[in-house]
């Protein structure tokens, strides 16, 4: 099975969160609603590339999400 990049992920006991999925290393959960970060895999590197591919990570995940709800709202 071939898994996107990124899912969005909804719990009704949390209705205000956003959740999004990066399914791909390192994988990591992150709640839009407050960026809080939950990861998957454990991470090892130089602490320098580390946060430079976390944020772009979190970029990425944030397009995702503004992407899909634009084609939702379409």
């Amino acid at each position: 099975m071939v898994l996107p990049k990124f899912l969005i992920g909804d719990n009704t006991d949390y209705p205000e969160d956003i959740f999004i999925v990066h399914t791909e290393y390192p994988q990591f959960i992150i709640n839009l609603k407050d960026d809080g970060i939950e990861w998957l895999d454990d991470i090892q590197g130089d602490e320098s590339e580390l946060a430079n591919l976390i944020t772009e990570l979190i970029d990425q995940a944030s397009t995702f999400y503004d992407r899909e709800v634009k084609r939702y709202a379409e």
